[in-house]
């Protein structure tokens, strides 16, 4: 048989996909008031709409990532975003034929659309195990990095858009725009992905075993060892998957949330007004994203558990300075470093998940992606409390929950390097 693609072809199209998914998600936080409005939310309401993206975004990326393994990414990818073009199709047709006078009752639904909207989150840790696959141990750190790194541009990039839009065009038209923006992104997606050579042998009819040898002699290195229940149970019997979610959950999670909560700290705490307070959270975001396509190489040279410590120490003394500092100019160079670690632990963790978990990346990619990414839907709440038992000073003194996920971190990166120290020594031995 004739394969298809090529590892560059697989990492284009996983990013392509990730990106348009990640950006689908984009309008709920900044239009919020307007449900507000029309539907008569308590703020409670209103948060759990903000949030509800993000909370489908990162628990179906474990179900979705282990599944993977049975069958490659281009199948749950591509229901992933149809879920979420839905979602944003049904918000978009709604607010077209009821808004305003005719929302107020109609939470749940709003509520639903918004669940289903946040699929496109989750097709990270679809698009992680599918990339993996294409690509050999010694560049996994580079194609990662690339996927994640480029894809998570997405919420920076619209962050700066999206208001000149809504000024120029208004909010329900941008919902529309928003969802054939998606429609485009699925197209592009399934024209240029492709499942690595193991799964398309496998989709011709060849044995496992025989799929498995003609994918090597292709230079397909890493293969899944069962299917969607062995590589979610097989993966969450090791030890290391449930390390590396803990580090997601500060570095990934913490990304998501103060990409949410900058905006409220640089208006209520630095007094900027609206478009310059997320003009800077952009600055944060997009930079966190950028330095991930970078931080991939570096794990690549040095090693992910030493750039896991090194970053998190950045991100350590970043936090720590930031939950007191009062002057401008020095919290934008505390933010700057804070997002340069993120956005290197970010890639360095995934380099780790192929070594850690080789038998189960689909498995692992979901436990990581998905819990990890559930700390952008409870840091700020945390974050948040703070503020409000401390006053304005309480949204700087946030940011200490981020120095004690460090300290937490970097007690986990110690031990994982003493057991590589080990585990390396008996083999030598």
């Amino acid at each position: 048989m004739k394969v298809k693609g090529t590892p560059s072809r697989g990492l284009l199209g996983t990013t392509i996909g990730f990106f348009f998914g990640f950006a689908a998600v984009a309008l709920y936080g900044p239009t919020a008031i307007k449900f507000k409005e029309a539907m008569d939310l308590s703020p409670a309401l209103v948060g759990l709409l903000i949030a509800i993206p993000s909370l489908s975004g990162s628990l179906l990326r474990i179900p979705f990532g282990a599944w993977v393994d049975i069958s490659g990414g281009r199948k749950p990818f591509l229901i992933l975003m149809l879920l979420s073009a839905a979602g944003l199709g049904g918000v978009s047709l709604l607010l077209f034929t009821s808004y305003p006078d005719g929302m107020k009752g109609l939470y749940w639904l709003v509520l639903l659309l918004g669940f289903l909207s946040g699929c496109g989150i989750a097709t990270f840790s679809v698009g992680i195990a599918q990339t993996s696959y294409w690509f050999p141990h010694s560049r996994q750190g580079m194609a990662l990095g690339t996927y994640a790194g480029l894809g998570n541009l997405a919420p920076g990039i619209f962050s700066i858009i999206l208001p000149l839009y809504l000024t120029r065009y208004g909010f329900i038209s941008a919902y529309f725009a928003w969802f054939l923006f998606l429609v485009l992104g699925i197209i592009l997606y399934a024209a240029v992905a492709e499942n690595s050579y193991y799964f398309q042998f496998k989709k011709a009819g060849l044995a496992i075993g025989e799929a498995k040898a003609a994918a090597q002699k292709l230079g397909q290195e890493i293969f899944p060892s069962g299917g969607m229940k062995e590589s979610l149970i097989s993966s969450a019997k090791i030890m290391n998957t449930w390390a590396l979610v803990v580090l997601y959950f500060t570095t990934f999670g913490g990304f998501i949330a103060l990409t949410a909560w900058f905006p409220t700290y640089w208006n209520e705490y630095q007094y900027f007004d609206p478009l310059m307070a997320g003009l800077l959270t952009a600055v944060f975001s997009l930079l966190a994203s950028l330095v991930r396509v970078f931080g991939g190489k570096i794990s690549d040279k040095s090693g992910g558990e030493k750039t896991i410590f090194v970053s998190m120490s950045l991100i350590l003394v970043s936090a720590l300075l930031l939950s007191f500092a009062s002057e401008v100019f020095t919290s934008i160079v505390l933010v700057v470093l804070l997002a340069v670690g993120m956005g290197i632990s970010n890639a360095a963790i995934f380099k780790l998940v192929p070594a850690y978990v080789p038998k189960a990346v689909g498995g692992a990619s979901g436990w990581i992606g998905g819990l990890g990414a559930f700390g952008g839907f409870a840091l700020p709440p945390l974050m948040g409390a703070i503020a409000g038992k401390y006053g304005t000073e309480g949204y700087a003194r946030g940011f200490l929950i981020f120095v004690l996920l460090s300290v937490i971190n970097l007690l986990i990166i110690y031990a994982l390097i003493k057991r590589h120290k080990t585990e390396a020594k008996h083999r030598d031995s």
